[in-house]
C-alpha cells in the first residue's frame, strides 16, 4: 500500500477525534428535516420509542458489525472486506459488500452534494447584506424554484460544495476529516442548543413539544413503526461505508460498543432537539409542518422573514445544516478516496479523481429539476415512470441498494464469521455478544426486510 493508504499511517489522534468525525458522518439533512417531522406525524412519543428501540436494537448492532470489519480488516472498504473473508475462509459472494461499501458512498455523494448545494445557497443569502426578502411563503418559495430552474447555479453550488469536501478529504485523516469534525461538530451543537433556546423565547414551544413527545399510540400504526425502522437505519450512516473505512483508522484498544453507542446518542439527540429548534417556530408563525426540503427551504425562511433579526436566526440556523451537510459529505466522499488510495493513487489525486466523477454524476442529477425534468431514462419500468435521473438514484440507494448492504453486513458477521474472530474484537463486551449475534443473525435481517418489502 501507498503512504496515507488505509490501514498504513493514517489514525485518529484520539477517540473523540473519531466519535466527532463519525457522528458527523451520521448526522445529516435527515435528522434535521425528516426525523422531526415523523415524529410529529406518527403519534409523537410512540414514534419516538418505537425509533429509540429501532436505535438500540438495529443501528446499534450494525454499526459495531462495520467498525470491527473496518478494524479488522484494516483497508478501505473492499480490502476489509476480502482479508476478514478470507481469514474467516467465507465464500468470496461476501466480497459484495466490500464493492457495494464504495460504490454506494460514490453514487451518493453526488447527488447529496446537489442538495447540499441548496444549503450553500441559502447559507450566501442570509450572510449577504440586506436580508434575504422573503416576506411571504410564496416570495421563499419563488426563490427555491428560481435556483432549481437554473442549471448554472446549481453546478456552481455543487462544484463549491464537492470541492470543499474534496479538499478536505485530500489533506488525510488527521490534518483533514478529523479536523473539520472538531470545528464543525461542537459548533453545530452550540448552534442548535442557541435555536432551541430562542425557539423556548420566541416560538410555540408548549405546542412544538406536544407535536414532537405527545405519546399517541393511536396515530403511530404499523406505518409509524416502518417509518421508524427506517429512519434509525438510515439516519446512522450504516451501511454507505463511511464507518467501515473510519473503522480502519481505529486503534485496538477502542471500545467499539462504546464508540457506536456515544454516536447513536449523538445523532438521537440532535433528531430530538432538531425537532424542538424548528417547530415552536414554524407553530408559533402559522406554517406548514411538512416535513423534507419546502420546510428547511420554505417554510422557515418564511418564519425568518416575519421576526425580528430573523436574518440573523436564519444565518444561524443555514450555518446549522451547512455544518451537517458538510460533515456527512466528508465521510461519504473518504471510502471512494481509500479505495483510490489502496490501489496506488495519492491521495490528493484520488479526491480529485473522484470528486470530479461524483461532481458530473451530479451535474446530470441537477438537470433533473430543469432542462431535463421531462427525461425518464427507465420510463419501461412499472414504477418507474415518472423519476428523473435524481430520483433515480435517490431511490437506487437510499431505499435499495443501502439497506441490501446492511443486510449483507448482518448475515455477514452474524453467520459467516467465527465466534472467536469476532470476540477478538469485542474484548471489552464479552457478555454482550451472544445477544449482539443473534441480533444481527435474526432480528435486524427481519427488520431490514420489513423496511425493505414493506416501507
Amino acid at each position: 500500500m501507498t503512504e496515507g493508504a488505509a490501514g498504513t499511517n493514517q489514525r485518529w489522534s484520539s477517540r473523540l477525534a473519531f466519535v466527532l468525525a463519525a457522528a458527523g458522518a451520521a448526522i445529516g439533512l435527515g435528522n434535521l428535516w425528516r426525523f422531526p417531522f415523523l415524529a410529529g406525524e406518527n403519534g409523537g412519543g410512540a414514534f419516538v420509542l418505537v425509533y429509540l428501540a429501532a436505535v438500540a436494537l438495529v443501528g446499534f448492532p450494525i454499526m459495531v458489525a462495520e467498525l470491527m470489519i473496518g478494524r479488522h480488516g484494516r483497508g478501505n472498504a473492499e480490502r476489509a472486506v476480502g482479508r476478514v473473508t478470507t481469514e474467516a475462509g467465507a465464500g468470496r459472494g461476501w466480497h459484495a459488500i466490500g464493492l457495494l461499501s464504495v460504490f454506494i458512498p460514490f453514487v451518493g455523494i453526488g447527488y447529496y452534494s446537489v442538495v447540499a448545494g441548496w444549503v450553500v445557497d441559502y447559507l450566501l443569502v442570509y450572510l449577504t447584506p440586506g436580508g434575504p426578502g422573503f416576506a411571504s411563503g410564496a416570495a421563499a418559495a419563488a426563490h427555491f424554484e428560481a435556483m432549481l430552474a437554473s442549471p448554472g447555479r446549481l453546478f456552481l453550488l455543487h462544484l463549491a460544495f464537492m470541492a470543499g469536501i474534496a479538499f478536505v478529504v485530500a489533506r488525510g485523516v488527521r490534518a483533514g476529516i478529523e479536523r473539520v469534525a472538531k470545528l464543525m461538530m461542537p459548533g453545530l451543537f452550540v448552534l442548535l442548543a442557541a435555536l432551541v433556546l430562542f425557539a423556548a423565547w420566541k416560538g410555540d414551544f408548549a405546542r412544538g413539544l406536544n407535536f414532537m413527545f405527545a405519546p399517541d399510540f393511536a396515530a403511530l400504526g404499523w406505518d409509524g413503526v416502518l417509518a421508524a425502522l427506517g429512519q434509525a437505519f438510515f439516519s446512522l450512516a450504516v451501511g454507505i461505508g463511511a464507518l467501515m473505512t473510519f473503522g480502519a483508522y481505529l486503534d485496538e484498544r477502542t471500545s467499539l460498543p462504546r464508540v457506536a453507542a456515544q454516536i447513536c446518542l449523538a445523532d438521537t439527540a440532535v433528531a430530538l432537539l432538531a425537532g424542538l429548534a424548528i417547530f415552536p417556530i414554524v407553530f408559533a408563525y402559522g406554517l406548514e409542518t411538512n416535513g423534507g426540503e419546502g420546510l428547511v427551504f420554505v417554510a422557515l425562511p418564511t418564519a425568518f422573514a416575519a421576526m425580528p433579526g430573523g436574518q440573523f436566526v436564519g444565518a444561524a440556523f443555514f450555518l446549522l445544516v451547512f455544518f451537517a451537510a458538510f460533515t456527512t459529505g466528508v465521510a461519504t466522499l473518504e471510502p471512494v478516496v481509500a479505495w483510490l488510495v489502496d490501489r496506488g493513487m495519492t491521495r490528493p489525486r484520488a479526491a480529485l479523481v473522484s470528486g470530479t466523477a461524483a461532481w458530473l454524476l451530479g451535474a446530470a442529477a441537477a438537470l433533473s429539476f430543469n432542462i431535463w425534468s421531462d427525461v425518464h431514462p427507465l420510463a419501461f419500468l412499472p414504477g418507474w415512470e415518472t423519476r428523473g435521473i435524481f430520483d433515480i438514484l435517490d431511490y437506487s440507494i437510499s431505499s435499495l441498494l443501502l439497506p441490501v448492504n446492511g443486510l449483507l453486513i448482518a448475515l455477514f458477521v452474524g453467520w459467516a464469521l467465527p465466534r472467536s474472530l469476532v470476540a477478538s474484537e469485542l474484548v471489552d463486551a464479552r457478555q454482550l455478544l451472544t445477544a449482539w449475534r443473534w441480533l444481527l443473525r435474526i432480528f435486524v435481517p427481519l427488520a431490514i426486510l420489513a423496511i425493505l418489502v414493506l416501507g
